[in-house]
């Protein structure tokens, strides 16, 4: 199972590293807007899952945000101390 602090270094590591084919570095590639805006569109996937599915769609909705979140946050080299540090 993943955590938080292993899907960052997970992340990062292919931000750095670059390998061929891969779906995050592909993403990363397209930009800030892009990045926000599958941010924006799986908030709404996880508002929608808790008003009307169940515990685990909720769950799988909540962890795309948070994957989406985080290639946003690298992209920005914001590191998840610094969103820690507000917390």
């Amino acid at each position: 199972m993943k955590t938080m602090e292993t899907l960052f270094a997970e992340l990062a590591a292919k931000a750095e590293e670059r390998p061929a084919g891969s779906g995050t570095v592909e993403a990363l590639d397209r930009g800030i807007h892009f990045l926000g805006k599958k941010v924006n569109e799986e908030a709404g996937e996880v508002w929608i899952a808790a008003e009307y599915q169940s515990d685990e769609q909720l769950a799988e909705e909540a962890s795309q945000l948070l994957y989406w979140l985080q290639v946003l946050l690298i992209k920005r080299g914001v590191t998840l101390d610094d969103v820690y540090s507000y917390l």
